[in-house]
């Protein structure tokens, strides 16, 4: 952020400051344009009026270099924050690729094809950032992903896991969800308006790019999970045990994700109170069955994959900030 000094001057009855010639020609303003003002106690800031804001285009030339991926830099123009995509070829775009585009689309919230020809295909952002809420966004995310563990763990005692084969397309919309958010973020964080609209400062920002990643691989992880019950051969003793006592993990997750969005630092303890006695039950299981030597290593494996989520939305409560007296 650049810092520029100003002397007030005064016409008339009015107060008048000039404002930077580089931010002007940057933001390609002139005497018409209208900016919006918000001020502090002490402060002012100046931002681009949301019809004046330039739309952020990113025009992608057809055929690629072969060591670039056209799925990869539309994903990327996206979690950039970029508004329209432009993709321009001197010949006709091949089905195949046309349909990766396609597919692209489909993962990325709130984009559209508005145009399309033979060698063109132009796709938009089409939602309003500043009517969008991180916090709901977060909230779903973790929502989606609960659901997908209270259905793989249910199939540690059902003898029907055919439910199990469909999680991972569940876990898009965890994802498409997770680059969502991260695009809002990463806007926030260079538009002081938007982070004022999401009501967070910067660090909180951070924070939230944290937990989004936390909750995008905690699905990662219970689609790995589901995979790993379903063709897995323990015994209804050892799966019932496990169950037993991860099926109402979902208290914890809630707690932390609750803590987090409030921020509540009271919460967060319970959260981390909880966890805490979720590994430790984990851990006196597998000591008592290493005990009797009857611990198969899928057992093990198993164990581990249940703590490696748990330590996900436990993280997210670690975020929440501690409270010190003055």
């Amino acid at each position: 952020m650049t810092k520029f000094i100003r002397r007030l001057q005064k016409i008339g009855s009015t107060i008048l400051v000039s404002l930077p010639k580089e931010w002007i020609d940057a933001n390609n303003l002139d005497k018409s344009s209208q900016v919006e003002l918000e001020t502090g106690h002490d402060s002012i800031s100046i931002s681009l009026n949301k019809e004046s804001r330039p739309t952020k285009e990113l025009v992608i030339s057809y055929p690629l270099p072969k060591e670039e991926n056209i799925v990869a830099d539309i994903t990327g123009a996206y979690l950039l924050g970029y508004d329209v995509f432009k993709i321009n070829s001197k010949s006709s775009i091949p089905g195949e690729d046309r349909e990766k585009i396609r597919n692209s689309m489909r993962r990325l919230v709130g984009m559209e094809i508005i145009e399309e020809d033979a060698s063109h295909i132009n796709m938009q952002f089409l939602l309003d950032a500043t009517t969008l809420d991180p916090e709901k966004i977060l909230k779903r995310m973790s929502s989606i992903a609960l659901g997908m563990y209270d259905d793989a763990s249910k199939g540690l005692t059902l003898e029907d896991k055919s439910n199990l084969e469909t999680l991972s397309k569940r876990d898009v919309e965890v994802n498409r969800q997770y680059f969502l958010l991260v695009r809002l973020i990463r806007s926030a964080l260079v538009d002081k308006k938007l982070a004022n609209a999401f009501n967070l400062e910067n660090i909180d920002v951070l924070d939230y790019r944290i937990a989004a990643n936390l909750l995008e691989n905690a699905g990662d992880s219970i689609v790995e999970l589901s995979n790993f019950i379903y063709n897995s051969s323990l015994s209804q003793e050892h799966s019932k045990k496990i169950f037993d006592i991860v099926k109402d993990f979902s208290i914890l997750a809630e707690k932390s994700i609750n803590a987090f969005t409030k921020p509540d630092r009271l919460l967060a303890i319970e959260a981390i109170s909880l966890h805490k006695k979720y590994e430790q039950n984990l851990s006196k299981l597998r000591t008592t069955l290493g005990n009797k030597k009857q611990i198969p290593i899928e057992f093990l494996d198993l164990v581990y994959m249940y703590e490696k989520i748990a330590q996900s939305w436990a993280d997210v409560a670690d975020l929440v900030k501690p409270i010190y007296n003055k």
